[in-house]
């Protein structure tokens, strides 16, 4: 089923919903659930495929294999998280290409310094502005199409203070990229501030972290104020691993899992979900192809 792109979406009168995703298979199921875009988060990818934290750990290969098997199983847009574009200008180009190639909608750069860090932990560094350009044009002269959008990331809110942020994001409005990201807002008053200043000019994005530095509200109270897309880039991966405590926990204690079969997909369901009996009906017809 073919589904309107990102671009597009971005034209119409509401924010973007895009929840974050880490694998194929959270992919699919956030798909089935409606979303007309997804997010997938370098901070997901490092807790679900190392186990680690998100400081600077995955590597551009890692991403965009992760990035490349959800494409290949899904057709929503999505929005992929290219951090640093993992090096210098030329580096950042081989990031893009191989982000598109692997079906990218719209690659997310940041300019912080390397090894970067979850943009809600403390200790964060920024690279000069004008580095941060220099990438970014070479990030938009390396893509292939057009529909494939640059996101420019800015954490410099903590290292520099609010206004050195919004300086930087609108220099880096100036390079021609196709949406802005201005990382860890403290307040209402300074998401309010920041849609006043570029919503009217450029999709602004709201990161939503669970128990982070910005507050949470809904993509509907977002979108009222100017935000254009909304992620919720890490509750996943929170939601799964406190899912699956209480799940290994309960085995653990009861070496069962019948207390847990009513908060579970039985084998039949989970096939139905993944489309087991479709892939089944396919096989058949290159069974008896002659």
């Amino acid at each position: 089923m073919t589904k309107q792109s990102l671009k597009e979406q971005l034209r119409g009168d509401q924010a973007v919903l895009a929840p974050g995703i880490y694998d194929a298979f959270t992919a699919l199921i956030a798909e089935q659930a409606g979303f007309g875009a997804l997010y997938l988060s370098g901070a997901s990818i490092a807790y679900t495929r190392l186990g680690r934290s998100d400081v600077g750990l995955t590597t551009a290969t890692e991403v965009a294999d992760t990035l490349s098997r959800i494409t290949e199983r899904i057709n929503t847009p999505v929005i992929v998280d290219g951090d640093t574009g993992f090096g210098n200008a030329l580096n950042t180009q081989r990031t893009v290409r191989a982000f598109e190639r692997a079906g990218a909608a719209m690659i997310q750069l940041e300019d912080q310094t390397f090894p970067k860090r979850c943009g809600h932990l403390n200790g964060k560094g920024v690279i000069p502005a004008a580095e941060m350009r220099g990438k970014l044009h070479a990030a938009l002269d390396a893509r292939h199409s057009e529909q494939t959008l640059i996101l420019a990331r800015t954490d410099a809110l903590a290292v520099e203070g609010f206004e050195k942020a919004l300086e930087r994001a609108e220099t880096y409005l100036d390079c021609g990229v196709d949406a802005i990201f201005i990382e860890a807002l403290r307040t209402p008053e300074q998401m309010q501030e920041a849609c006043d200043r570029f919503a009217h000019r450029i999709p602004l994005l709201a990161n939503m972290v669970e128990g982070g530095k910005t507050p949470v509200k809904s993509a509907a109270e977002l979108s009222l104020i100017g935000f254009r897309i909304v992620i919720f880039p890490g509750g996943t991966a929170r939601a799964a691993a406190f899912m699956l405590r209480d799940y290994y926990g309960s085995l653990h204690q009861h070496k069962t899992t019948l207390p847990w079969q009513d908060r579970m997909l039985d084998f039949d369901a989970l096939n139905e979900m993944i489309g087991t009996p479709e892939l089944m009906e396919m096989g058949k017809k290159y069974d008896e192809a002659v």
